[in-house]
Parts: C-alpha cells; sequence; structure tokens
C-alpha cells in the first residue's frame, strides 16, 4: 500500500523541504543528464552540433511547456479534491486528465511536426545548422505522446505527496538516456538524432515505472464510470489548467522571438549561448521543485480550508527560496566557468569565443537568481489557490519585456543587451 504526504498537518517549513529535497534532486539530476546528453553533442559531434541543438530548445520547448502548463494545472486540480479527502472524484479527475493529456498529445504532435521546418526558417535559424536543428526537433516532437504521458504520471505521483518514486523514475531516465546517448552518438555516430532518440526512448521507460508506481496508491481505484468522459469537469479542468499552460506558451513564443535574436549573430555565438542555457536549466532546477513542492502544500491546505496555513506557507517559502538562490550563486560563481567547458572542446575553432559568451552571460544569470526563485513561489501560490489568470498575466509581461529587449532596445544599444534580456525579463 502506497504512502501519501497530508499537508494539512505539520509545520509548514519541515513539509515543503521534505517534499521538496527529492524534486529538487529529481530536478537536478534530470538537468545533469541532459547536460551529459549536450557534453556528448558538443564534444563528441562538434560546436555545430550543439548549437544545432540549442536553436532547436525554444522551439520544442514551445511543445514542453504547453504540455507542462496542462499537467500542472490538472494536479492542482486533482489535489483538491485529495484534500477535501474526496476520493471518487480524485479517481474522476485523474481518469478524465488522463484522456484529455492524450488528445493534447496527439495534436501538439501532428502541428508540431507540420510546423517544426517552417518555425527554425522563421527563426533565422544558420544555414549551416539547420538541417541537423530540423532533425533533432522533428525527432523530439514525434515523442510528445510519451513526455506527455510521463509528465502526467509525475505530477499524480506528487499531488499524493510521494516525490521519490519521481526521484527514482528519473534515475531510471538518465541511466537510459545517458547509455543510450553513448551507443547512439559515439558508437553508431547517429549525431543530434541519436541524442534526440536516446531522450524519447529514456523517458518511455521512465513513464512505465511511474505507471507501476500509481498502481499501488491505495486511493488510485478506478472504476468504469470513472473513465465515461464528463464533460463537465473536462471544461471546468481545461478553463484551469488552460491560463498555465498559456502563460508557458506565450513565455515560449518570446524565447522563440529572443533566440532569432541569438540566431543572427551565428552558430558561435548560439553555441556558447546553448552552453549557458544547459547551465541556466540547473540553475531554475531548484526554484522550479521548491516551487511545485510548496505548490502541493497550498493546494492541499486550500482544498481543506486551512487559509491561515496557506499563508504561512507562502512567507516559509518566500524565506527557503532566498536562501538557496544565495547558494546557488556562489557555487555558479565559483565553477561556472569550469561547467562551460564540458560542453565545448577548447580545441575546435571558435571554441574559445563561445565560451567567453557563454560565461559572460552565465554571471549576469547567476547575479539576478533570487528574483527567478521569488517568482516561482508566488506564481505557484498563485496557481494553487485559483488565480491561474493572474500568473497568465505575469507571463505575458515576461513574453513582452523579452521580445522588447530582444526586438528594441538590441537594436539600439548593441549586442551586447542580449545578455540581459532573460534577467530582465524576471522582475514582472
Amino acid at each position: 500500500m502506497k504512502q501519501v504526504t497530508d499537508m494539512t498537518q505539520g509545520k509548514p517549513a519541515k513539509l515543503i523541504l521534505s517534499f521538496a529535497l527529492p524534486l529538487i534532486l529529481t530536478n537536478v539530476g534530470q538537468q545533469l543528464y541532459m547536460i551529459v546528453d549536450s557534453s556528448v553533442v558538443g564534444r563528441g559531434v562538434g560546436l555545430k552540433a550543439l548549437a544545432a541543438v540549442g536553436s532547436a530548445d525554444w522551439t520544442y520547448w514551445l511543445i514542453l511547456w504547453t504540455v507542462m502548463g496542462m499537467t500542472q494545472g490538472f494536479a492542482v486540480f486533482i489535489s483538491r479534491y485529495f484534500g477535501k479527502q474526496d476520493y471518487h472524484n480524485v479517481n474522476k479527475t485523474i481518469a478524465t486528465s488522463t484522456i484529455l493529456c492524450a488528445v493534447i498529445g496527439v495534436i501538439l504532435t501532428v502541428s508540431g511536426l507540420l510546423a517544426a521546418k517552417p518555425l527554425l526558417g522563421l527563426l533565422k535559424t544558420p544555414d549551416d545548422i539547420i538541417g541537423d536543428s530540423a532533425i533533432y526537433l522533428m525527432t523530439m516532437i514525434a515523442g510528445t505522446l510519451i513526455v506527455t504521458a510521463y509528465n502526467m504520471a509525475a505530477s499524480v505521483l506528487r499531488l499524493f505527496g510521494d516525490g521519490k518514486s519521481p526521484l527514482l523514475a528519473m534515475v531510471i531516465d538518465a541511466f537510459l538516456n545517458v547509455g543510450l546517448d553513448l551507443v547512439f552518438v559515439l558508437v553508431f555516430h547517429w549525431g543530434v538524432f541519436g541524442a534526440a532518440i536516446a531522450s524519447v526512448t529514456a523517458q518511455l521507460f521512465s513513464f512505465l515505472f511511474c505507471l507501476v508506481r500509481i498502481g499501488k496508491i491505495e486511493y488510485v481505484r478506478f472504476e468504469k464510470n470513472d473513465w465515461k468522459f464528463d464533460g463537465r469537469m473536462a471544461k471546468e479542468m481545461l478553463a484551469f489548467a488552460l491560463p498555465i499552460a498559456l502563460q508557458m506558451i506565450v513565455i515560449a513564443v518570446s524565447g522563440m522571438v529572443f533566440q532569432s535574436a541569438i540566431n543572427l549573430q551565428g552558430s558561435i555565438f548560439v553555441a556558447g549561448y546553448t552552453a549557458m542555457n544547459k547551465m541556466y536549466g540547473l540553475l531554475e532546477s531548484t526554484a522550479i521543485s521548491l516551487g511545485m513542492a510548496a505548490s502541493t502544500f497550498f493546494a492541499q491546505n486550500y482544498g481543506a480550508g486551512e487559509k491561515s496555513r496557506v499563508r504561512a506557507g507562502v512567507r516559509t517559502a518566500a524565506v527557503i527560496s532566498v536562501i538557496m538562490a544565495a547558494c546557488v550563486t556562489i557555487i555558479m560563481l565559483l565553477v561556472g566557468k569550469y561547467l562551460l567547458q564540458m560542453f565545448i572542446n577548447a580545441a575546435e575553432d571558435g571554441a574559445a569565443e563561445s565560451l567567453q559568451i557563454g560565461f559572460h552571460y552565465l554571471i549576469i544569470m547567476s547575479a539576478c537568481l533570487v528574483v527567478l526563485y521569488l517568482i516561482h513561489v508566488y506564481r505557484n501560490a498563485m496557481q494553487a489557490l485559483g488565480n491561474s489568470v493572474w500568473s497568465m498575466i505575469s507571463g505575458f509581461a515576461e513574453c513582452g519585456t523579452r521580445i522588447l529587449m530582444a526586438k528594441g532596445i538590441v537594436l539600439l544599444l548593441g549586442v551586447e543587451t542580449l545578455y540581459y534580456v532573460e534577467s530582465a525579463a524576471w522582475p514582472r
């Protein structure tokens, strides 16, 4: 019988931290294996292959973040019923979420495959890397259903307070991904296609593991009627989840606009930015983890009517986020330059310039992390309390700032301004 965590009882700090730790390990571990993944491409194939993968990132994130926004919204919706101990509707909402995710996954896969090449051209992807970018992007998009299923399964586990199973799933994902990377890229010489197919295959096995773990949760016991599509419930869930997804979509779209400005600087600049961006994933992973843990705490207590505990949780999570941001900033300032060298072979033509670009960018991003960490806490608080529209407005503000910086101020003040675009979009 699978144990779950009731966050309506106990000290907020202890509950949030105890639940956040497995999430931090999960997300940091995931970022680390993604770093290894990019390192294999960058050092095993070359600087331009790394740039090709990086130039496709924001376009793929448009799909991935849509999935994450929808599954996060569905999970918060389910978590409220769990907080109320309404287990019948817990199962009903999980079943409805599964149906909706399947439909969303198919739509995103088909539309993504059709739009991939035109989008890369629209984003001014350099001619010397656009071919590899298209191969990588279309392979990743082909696995959208798998990614959707994995994210939903992991979200269900977390909403029941089980952060350990997604951690174990990440370990499976990491080892498989790295192992398959080494085989597909270095042995079979499949290049960026090998890196993409390794990622999709590894996530398939992670999803299957999460599915088995969900089956062991005592409250998850489906009846035939649970799978009968409930239009009213689906409408309510979509009404809640869509603003969250839309917020992430507009952020991704603004990122694509920013990527087009990066692409105009050439493949060497793109490679340096990509190396930094992989490190940025590591910078943000603890913030995401804390936000997700806090969201579960907020949603359960809000569902149980414990508003005073919600307020206490927000204050506690904010303090924790500031401390975490300071620690991560110090670490990056000390070792960031050495970490960037994992992606780029210093002996390759253009490597020194790419490394300098990446490190300059990393220093600026690290100095502003405290703002980013606080955003994740407050955004998740708004979503958990049902104020997903305000969270969406925040996303629009970020989008507008990034586009203004990338397409407006850069033209006035020069390429140097590109280094400040991302951090300028945070304090919105």
